[in-house]
């Protein structure tokens, strides 16, 4: 204690830019914990949480044994494990722009991969349904062009998944290769001198500087995108469904809107919300476990 109220005081200005991150964390996340107790309490708005009645695991039971149950968490999984299928993607940029040499096509490419990440995720969805519309949609076009049917993608369920996923992957592709370059730009260019003396070519060069040189930072970053393995982006998934599409786009973040703000159930969301971040908090405690052994963890 001693020592960190010296090191308050020497280094006072860098506790003073901590603190606004330290607030909102406490003020919406570690406060609002408090309310996750309706998960076990017959909630009512009235009586208030401490006034409404203890019912235990009652909403998970009925969660459970619920027919759309099953349906839920097959979505979830199948969504979420065909995104992490792609995780190696916004890598495989990275390694591609770092190795481009011209700085005009670099920053061009840069930019052409950056932008989609900008665009809000409604116009993303605008563009989704302008783009696949069956009858005047730029895709269906060039099916019908090269002879093909025009296929209502939207509309048929074994779509969806790839649809939702490859659009996310195509939005967030450079943005998320930024970290990596970051990663890239830190190895020590001598490594790489010292290579192409030995006779190395640009394919080891990159396979035995560049991929264990960033190999850490794909390790915590691969960890922390498995913290959060369970959670579906809800907007665009609730933009993009429809009646026809409901048996492959319906998963649990947009079941726990339609049944807690549509249907005021709140109880009941409360508890599955728990249910999936304990599986996140599970997931998570697993694989830095994991990675401790390679030697870079998140704690």
């Amino acid at each position: 204690m001693i020592a960190l109220s010296k090191n308050v005081r020497k280094y006072w200005q860098l506790y003073v830019f901590i603190v606004p991150a330290l607030a909102y964390f406490i003020v919406f996340h570690y406060i609002p914990i408090y309310g996750a107790q309706i998960a076990f309490k017959n909630y009512s708005a009235v009586k208030g949480i401490w006034g409404s009645a203890w019912i235990g695991f009652d909403h998970f039971e009925r969660f459970f044994n619920s027919y759309y149950f099953k349906l839920l968490l097959t979505n979830t999984l199948q969504i979420n494990l065909y995104q992490l299928a792609l995780f190696p993607v916004s890598i495989i940029v990275a390694l591609s722009i770092h190795e481009v040499t011209r700085a005009r096509f670099k920053r061009f490419v840069q930019l052409v991969t950056y932008a989609p990440h900008f665009i809000s995720v409604v116009v993303i969805s605008g563009m989704i349904l302008v783009f696949l519309d069956p009858s005047s949609g730029i895709v269906n076009t060039i099916i019908k062009a090269l002879g093909g049917e025009s296929i209502s993608f939207i509309t048929e369920p074994g779509w969806f998944k790839s649809i939702y996923v490859l659009s996310g992957e195509w939005q967030n592709l450079g943005w998320g290769a930024i970290i990596y370059l970051a990663a890239l730009a830190g190895i020590n260019p001598e490594l790489h001198e010292a290579a192409q003396i030995d006779g190395a070519s640009r394919w080891q060069r990159i396979f035995h500087i560049n991929v264990p040189g960033i190999m850490p930072t794909i390790i915590i970053l691969f960890i922390l995108n498995l913290g959060s393995f369970m959670n579906v982006g809800f907007e665009k998934i609730y933009l993009l469904q429809n009646p026809l599409n409901m048996e492959s786009s319906e998963v649990i973040q947009t079941h726990v809107y339609k049944s807690g703000l549509l249907q005021a159930q709140y109880s009941y969301t409360a508890a599955i919300g728990l249910f999936n971040n304990a599986i996140n908090f599970a997931i998570l405690l697993t694989f830095n476990r994991l990675a401790r052994r390679s030697g870079n963890s998140l704690w």
